[in-house]
């Protein structure tokens, strides 16, 4: 358990590095940035996969399909999935909303530790419980300060549990599901790449010809990471380690001139006080790990 622990913080710290590295991306849009993001994205995906030896798992998807034609439409909605909250995590930094899929993030957790209580009969540890309840405090003082969430916010909680309910369901919870969304996503970016408007890179800014294919790279290496700590930790372990990344997501979008309301702390601090509870029950499992070697 203790390497999902530190690939899922390994991923989130790369999805932060990755949320920041979009204010690089000028005079690229957040429409360009995702497709960009998932064309490049991919190759390095595919080698990925075919090093860790979970290229295995591609033709195996695809026979699966062959023989279940009905398992079609739901590959396709877990593509859509992936791919909304792909594009709003581009597309939100650079629009207003860094600070609203910021919290859809924090919200993401609870959400992940409900559907894991409900859908798996999951139970969570004393310390794990703590960490819940601070949490709570600091979503219901969001509640009450503003009424209610953003849309950005709501798609980004409500639907990750969704996509990984529905990989797990069909049965291409492993990379090469992972690897699938991706190609789906693929006339889609190329779509929103040529219908962009069509930047001269060379002419306007030629550090693109880095800075891209470094996108590409941090992209795949934090999908990678994510995919395979969400196969190597209970549902609601993995969802309370996803804390990890909205503190870094609000730190980028601070930096990239978002501010928080006073009313606002209420409901951050008790979220990070909730990511220091999580991270001294990783530290005590990796110890309690360690005697028993």
């Amino acid at each position: 358990m203790s390497k999902g622990i530190v690939l899922s913080i390994l991923a989130s710290c790369l999805f932060g590095v990755l949320y920041w590295f979009t204010s690089l991306l000028w005079p690229l849009d957040g429409q360009e940035i995702f497709g960009w993001r998932i064309l490049i994205s991919l190759p390095f995906m595919t080698l990925f996969i075919c090093l860790s030896g979970d290229w295995k798992w591609v033709p195996i998807i695809f026979k699966r399909l062959r023989d279940k034609p009905l398992l079609i439409p739901c590959v396709l909605l877990t593509s859509f999935l992936v791919g909304l909250q792909l594009w709003m995590f581009m597309w939100g930094p650079l629009n207003g909303h860094g600070l609203d899929v910021s919290l859809g993030y924090f919200l993401l957790p609870l959400t992940m530790i409900l559907t894991g209580r409900i859908v798996y009969g999951e139970h969570l540890s004393h310390l794990q419980k703590i960490a819940t309840a601070l949490a709570v405090v600091g979503v219901a003082n969001e509640l009450y300060r503003t009424g209610g969430f953003s849309w950005t916010t709501l798609v980004v909680a409500i639907g990750y549990p969704m996509y990984f309910v529905l990989r797990k369901k069909i049965g291409i919870d492993n990379l090469g599901g992972l690897w699938l969304d991706m190609l789906l996503m693929v006339p889609a970016s190329l779509w929103f790449v040529l219908a962009g408007p069509h930047i001269d890179i060379g002419e306007q800014r030629q550090a693109l010809y880095a800075l891209v294919p470094l996108m590409g790279i941090i992209s795949a290496a934090a999908g990678f990471s994510y995919i395979l700590a969400s196969r190597l930790l209970p549902f609601s372990l993995f969802g309370l380690l996803s804390y990890v990344e909205p503190v870094l997501l609000v730190a980028v979008a601070l930096l990239l001139g978002d501010s928080l309301q006073d009313g606002q702390w209420l409901t951050y601090g008790p979220i990070w006080l909730a990511v220091v509870v999580l991270i001294i029950e990783g530290l005590k499992h990796v110890s309690r790990q360690r005697r028993s070697i």
